[in-house]
C-alpha cells in the first residue's frame, strides 16, 4: 500500500483499525509485528500530513497581516 496517496482521514482509518486488530490479540505474531510496521508508516504519515496542514494555517494567519 502506498501511504503518499491516501487522504489524512483514509490513512488515520486504518491506522485505528490496525489498532483495534492488535488491540484484540487475535493476530497471529507474524501478522502483528507487520500490522505495527504498517502502523508506524501511517502514524508518520499522518503526523506529516498534520504538520503540512498547520504549516498552511499559520502562513494564512500571517499573509494578510502583511500585505
Amino acid at each position: 500500500m502506498d501511504e503518499q496517496k491516501l487522504s489524512f482521514e483514509e490513512a488515520y482509518k486504518q491506522l485505528t483499525d490496525l489498532v483495534k486488530k492488535m488491540e484484540s490479540g487475535d493476530l497471529p505474531l507474524a501478522d502483528a509485528v507487520a500490522a505495527y510496521e504498517q502502523g508506524i508508516k501511517l502514524k508518520a504519515y499522518c503526523e506529516q500530513l498534520l504538520k503540512e496542514a498547520e504549516l498552511k494555517i499559520e502562513t494564512l494567519k500571517v499573509t494578510p497581516a502583511q500585505a
